[in-house]
This record gives C-alpha cells, structure tokens and sequence, in this order.
C-alpha cells in the first residue's frame, strides 16, 4: 500500500530509531537478565515507589472524568494547581494565571505547537550546540520548520559571552534566506546538567526582543537542581526561570514562553503531562484550541497530576528527597569517570546528566584502530554489550566521542550500565 512523502520518510527515519528497539528489550536482573542496560534515555527513576504509593492514594476519579471535560487544554482543576505550584517554584514578575497556561500530553507536543504557531514552513529556530536531539524532530518533523544549529567554538554555552554566538548564526542564516521565527533554550541544561547564568538570559532576551523573534524557554528540569560536592572548585548558577525576570525595556513579553512538564521533575515520563506557560499572548492559546484535540492529556492524567502539585507537604519532602538522590548518583557517577580516567564536562548541578568524552577512551585503548564515524563506532561497540548511551552526534556536539550519560536510576541499574560502558570499550 503506497503511502504519502511524509509517511514515507518517517518509515525510514523510525527504522533507524534505535531508542524504540532499546526500550523493548530493556535489562532486568530477574526477568531478562539478556537485556539492554539504558543509560540513554533521560528518565528519572529514584523516586519511582515514592511517586507511586501517592497516585495510588488519592486516584478518586469523578464521573467528569470520563467526558471531554473542560476542553482539550487541560481542565479547570489541574490549570489552577499547576499555576499556584509555578508561581512557588518559578518565582514568575507577573504571577501565573490558569489563562496562561495549555496543557498537553508532553512536552514534545509543546515545542510542536510552538513551531507550528510561530514559522511558516521553511522558517527557522536558532538551538544552541549541544541540544537535546529531539528538539530537531519536535520542531522540524511535522510542521516544514528548521533548525539553525549554533556553534560555539569554545564559548561557554551558558553564559552572556554565548549571546554574540547566536546572533552570528542568525545573521548567517537570514544572508541565505532562511528567516528565524525564535529561540529555542533548555534551562537547565540538557545534556550538560547547568544553568543558565541570568545575565546569559536576559542578553538572549535582549536579542530576540532585536529581531522580533520568539524566546522559548523548556524549563522542564526546573526543579531538578541538587547540591554538587564534587566540583568544588566551580562556580555554579542557580537556576533562574526566565520568568522571574522582568521584561519591561529587555522585551515584549507577548515573546516570552516557558514549557514545564511532569516527566524529569516528577520522573513520570509515561503521565503525559505537558504545559505552555505563556502570559502576554492570548491570540496562541486561542490558536491551539483547534490543535489541542491531538495532544490533550487523559483525564486520569490530568487528574493525578492537579492531586500532586495541590499536596504542598508532599511534594517539598519529594522535591527534597529527589534532589539529595540525583546529588548522589552524580557523586557515584563522576568517581567512576575519575576512577578510569574517562574525561567529563563538570560543574553539573541539574537534571540527570554526565557528559563524558569516550572517543579519547577510545583512541587510548585502541590507538591503531581506524576512527572513522567515531561515535558510530563506539555506539555500535556499547549496543554489542547490551549498553544503551545517547550518542553526541544526536545532540549536535561540536566535537567527536562524546556521550550522555544518565544516571538517574537504582544503583544497582547504574553500576551495571557503567560496568557494560567499559567492557565496550576495552573489547572494541
């Protein structure tokens, strides 16, 4: 049976999808120890029974439930517990209204609403090297936009220094007849784990406010931010919402948007919870309506994610506990690095994260091997020892061998993946 263009390129594209084959076959000690060990999927699972236990407390659906409910948007109940939990946590100038937010079924459907809304096909958002490698497909697969990629050449990426980077890629790109719709950031940072600095912030403010474009801020690692005592000698940015800044001569805040959602802070990637937070532009939430209907979140979703964030008490002792986990998994992440003189980026204080520089692992080991694709190379090595990493070539890094590494999970899980990663490497 023919299908169309489009369907046709997502047919071979899915077919090269390593991520959907690694998540069918994923390594359990007791029920498939012959499994793939994943520490390439940016999941949380530290707190997982403690998540658990409270939904299955408080899931008291009413008969509302089960109709369309308030509209595909998100309903009544969780848009005014989720606008009482983002003022708390977000500190928003302006205080978050349930008007300002759309709920949908993840944050992917977010970024896809907004590069729907904001370009025309063929128009462009600029994302800074590395990024999370599927902003690419959420903002470009569906609805005919583009990526400008921007380069850094050594510059620190999260910092005010990072500013005149962007706007030489939008001047490039607009010399070539690509005009720019926005700018897309991930605060905190994925794959390196950190914030943004504030005056980072505002000077990328500041240059969208120049070129009339958009300013996209996922902050869906919000609360994720823990204690780093291992690099000690770094100096580490607290995490800054651009919210919490006051746009008045910096931008129209009818640009400004923030996307949170309940998959890293929470670790519920499978609730489907996402959420547009934006609070100068009723004319997009009035745009979405007609889209919504393909990206709402159930209503059991809906239901279990207004019950968390209404709980004041249990969500501050969560928040608390899952920040003193991600701080330890780090400590047991970054000793093994150090224990087997494998590079990483430090100064990680965010999200779930370690980037790390195997193709000099690599190259030491095996100095008279042909590099080639370096990361093809050892990506194809950790899949043939049953050891699933994201590859940075998928994150648009600007140098070769370099990997994520997530270590958001049970410590037994962690020091197996870890123990695979280096078996790969030695029998390459």
């Amino acid at each position: 049976m023919s299908l169309s263009d489009r369907a046709t390129s997502s047919e071979k594209a899915g077919q090269e999808l390593v991520i959907w084959k690694v998540l069918l076959d994923l390594w359990d000690q007791e029920t498939n120890p012959s499994g793939i060990v994943s520490l390439g999927v940016a999941e949380n699972r530290l707190m997982h029974d403690t998540l658990s236990k409270h939904i299955h407390d408080n899931l008291t659906l009413s008969n509302h439930a089960f109709t369309y409910g308030d509209g595909a948007s998100g309903s009544n109940h969780i848009k005014k517990a989720m606008s009482s939990f983002l003022n708390k946590h977000l500190k928003p100038i302006t205080p978050i209204a349930p008007a300002h937010i759309s709920i949908t079924n993840g944050c992917s459907s977010v970024i896809e609403h907004l590069s729907w809304a904001f370009a025309n096909p063929g128009e462009a958002f600029l994302l800074g090297q590395p990024y999370y490698g599927t902003f690419i497909e959420d903002l470009t697969a569906r609805t005919g936009a583009k990526v400008v990629p921007v380069p850094f050449h050594g510059v620190d990426p999260l910092t005010e220094n990072a500013v005149a980077k962007y706007e030489e890629a939008l001047k490039e790109a607009e010399a070539k007849g690509t005009k720019v719709a926005g700018l897309v950031l991930c605060n905190p940072h994925n794959p390196l784990g950190r914030c943004y600095s504030r005056d980072a912030i505002v000077g990328l403010l500041k240059l969208c406010e120049k070129y009339q474009i958009h300013f996209i801020s996922d902050e869906i690692y919000a609360l994720s931010v823990w204690d780093n005592t291992v690099d000690t000698d770094i100096a580490l940015e607290p995490f800054t919402s651009c919210l919490s800044i006051d746009t008045a001569g910096i931008i129209d805040p009818s640009r400004v948007h923030v996307i949170w959602g309940m998959s890293k802070d929470f670790g519920a990637n499978g609730i489907r919870v996402g959420a547009l937070i934006s609070q100068a532009n009723p004319s997009l939430h009035a745009a979405l309506i007609p889209v919504n209907l393909y990206s709402s979140a159930s209503s059991i979703s809906d239901h279990v994610t207004a019950n968390i964030l209404e709980d004041d008490a249990w969500v501050e002792d969560y928040i608390t506990e899952n920040r003193r986990r991600l701080a330890q998994q780090y400590r047991t992440v970054t000793l093994w690095a150090k224990e087997n003189n494998i590079t990483y980026r430090p100064g990680v204080n965010a999200a779930f994260f370690l980037w790390v520089d195997l193709g000099s692992v690599y190259k030491s080991l095996h100095p008279n091997a042909e590099t080639g694709d370096l990361n093809k190379t050892i990506a194809t090595a950790l899949l043939k020892h049953k050891i699933f990493l994201a590859s940075g070539t998928a994150f648009g890094s600007e140098e070769p061998g370099w990997f994520r590494i997530v270590f958001s999970h049970p410590e037994d899980y962690l020091q197996e993946g870890l123990k695979r990663v280096l078996t790969a490497l030695a029998q390459l």
